[in-house]
């Protein structure tokens, strides 16, 4: 093969010859559509020299078009019955040799261990739906080497994660993206630019990581800032004084300057920050 499958065509041809049946467990939709694979390359903003992670390859379309920049890129694969096709396709591929394949989960992948400490990394991926949002919170906690994100996830998802304060999308996902990064959604998908089409459309969110989190750590550490997150949102049609129960008594919402009768999703990570300051300075002084 000598170039990338990039047509549904070729792309069934490929299925056919190496035997693979996409798996809806895995939420394997392929790309079948150059324009897409070189849009997602160029607002990936990656060239010469660059290091980029792919998550989820599959039949290398988007692998190729990465490469065709100059970067050099690690993709990192979990099903093994595509990894024979994707080497054929880079194989076949004038830029190829640029690509490392990597035979590993990347739900249950090091980062350390696969890319190193140095920062720099950008990680670019159309990601599998099942996947995408815990994948990318995962990111953010623990892969501070991958500085950008640029990825192709379900709309529902990619909202949630560049939702503004306030908004119907906005949930306790939006908050741990907000502390950590700044994101925004860049291009809608279509759905028949895959093949096995999906129900849904899918968007472009780049994701930025921030030199320091939203919220300073000397002032509420992340641990005690998501836990208010994480029982907020639980309950999120209860007022917060209902929703955080005991935690945050009416002290802590007087200092913070939070409305006790507030709800979870009309407040913002500096609110939650604040919030989480004031529980500890209660308990300081109690």
């Amino acid at each position: 093969m000598t170039s990338p499958p990039l047509s549904p065509t070729s792309v069934s041809t490929l299925l056919s010859q190496f035997q693979i049946r996409p798996s809806r467990a895995l939420g394997q939709n392929f790309v079948v559509d150059a324009n897409t694979v070189r849009k997602v390359a160029r607002l990936a903003g990656v060239g010469p020299g660059d290091r980029v992670v792919e998550v989820g390859p599959g039949l290398g379309a988007l692998t190729v078009a990465l490469a065709e920049t100059g970067a050099r890129v690690k993709a990192v694969e979990a099903d093994r019955h595509v990894l024979e096709a994707l080497r054929a396709v880079l194989g076949g591929s004038a830029h190829g040799e640029r690509v490392e394949v990597v035979h590993a989960d990347a739900m249950g992948v090091s980062w350390e261990d696969l890319l190193g400490a140095v920062p720099g990394w950008v990680l670019v991926a159309n990601l599998p739906y099942n996947i995408s949002t815990p994948l990318i919170a995962g990111v953010l906690d623990g892969a501070p080497m991958i500085e950008r994100m640029v990825v192709m996830v379900q709309r529902e998802a990619g909202e949630r994660l560049a939702a503004s304060v306030g908004t119907a999308a906005y949930g306790a996902v939006s908050v741990k993206v907000a502390y950590w990064a700044e994101a925004r959604v860049v291009s809608s998908v279509p759905a028949s630019v895959f093949l096995p089409r999906p129900n849904v459309e899918s968007v472009l969110v780049d994701i930025r990581r921030r030199q320091s989190p939203a919220v300073d750590v000397a002032t509420a550490s992340y641990d005690e800032i998501f836990a208010l997150v994480r029982a907020g949102f639980a309950t999120r049609r209860k007022m917060l004084r209902r929703a955080l129960g005991p935690t945050v008594g009416a002290e802590a919402f007087e200092i913070a300057g939070v409305d006790p009768r507030a709800r979870a999703e009309t407040l913002d990570v500096q609110a939650w920050g604040k919030l989480a300051a004031a529980v500890r300075a209660v308990r300081v002084w109690n």
